[in-house]
């Protein structure tokens, strides 16, 4: 037998397998996520069934991929933080305009978006609008700052500067507003260096302080109970003084 011929044989047989480009828990970038897929907690069927359904791109528009139809509208709308079946589509038509890479809807930013939609948990119709307003935002930030790393020129350079600041200062606004709105516009009361002594009153408002008396700008009949000043209180006494002189 040739040995040559021999030497290929053994090398064929110990050549492995061809590996999968993508193994186990790598992420394709190129890839949506299947956001339907079962989590290791719930069980399968449950999970299935409660999973927010993933939207379908189409030339025309897009679709959710759900087993049951009103069941998929109805989780994506809580998700949304809306009622209604409009309201639910109109946020989505926004979501996927906003989601264009080049010059097409992009299948992962729209998933991305979505699922930070549904993080932070829209209660009602205007906290979706501004949810959205704020991952389209973020999103429109990263793609400056991808151009902004990517810059060929001073002006690229400076236009991506500019736009990724102004977006960077709009996101924090928005969340200021956010939290603003779901606590109706209540401010935050903030009480610095309060002191009371034994059997003192402590007094909530804005208070001027004088010499002799304290008087709340609330609490205008506090100054009758202010006490008396410290010459009132001398007098008894220097008069009890005059009496022992002349016993």
């Amino acid at each position: 037998m040739n040995p040559t011929a021999a030497a290929s044989d053994r090398l064929r047989v110990a050549e492995p397998r061809a590996v999968s480009a993508r193994l186990p828990g790598n992420i394709d970038m190129n890839t949506a996520p299947d956001v339907t897929a079962p989590t290791a907690i719930a069980a399968p069927d449950q999970a299935k069934a409660a999973a927010l359904p993933r939207i379908k791109l189409q030339s025309h528009g897009f679709s959710l991929d759900h087993p049951d139809q009103a069941l998929g509208e109805q989780l994506m709308a809580n998700a949304l933080g809306v009622t209604d079946r409009e309201a639910m589509h109109g946020i989505i038509r926004q979501l996927v305009k906003a989601s264009v890479s080049g010059e097409r809807p992009d299948e992962v930013n729209l998933s991305f978006m979505i699922s930070m939609v549904k993080s932070i948990r829209p209660r009602d119709s205007v906290e979706a609008m501004l949810v959205a307003q704020m991952v389209s935002v973020h999103v429109m930030a990263m793609r400056c700052a991808h151009h902004l790393a990517n810059a060929d020129d001073l002006a690229q350079h400076d236009s991506a500067a500019r736009a990724l600041g102004r977006l960077a200062r709009t996101f924090p606004a928005q969340i200021e507003t956010l939290n603003r709105y779901r606590s109706h516009g209540e401010p935050a009361i903030t009480v610095q260096n309060v002191s009371v002594g034994d059997g003192g009153k402590a007094i909530v408002g804005n208070v001027t302080q004088h010499a002799s008396v304290i008087v709340s700008d609330k609490s205008p009949a506090a100054a009758r109970h202010a006490p008396k000043a410290a010459g009132s209180r001398r007098r008894p006494a220097s008069a009890d003084a005059k009496r022992e002189a002349q016993a």
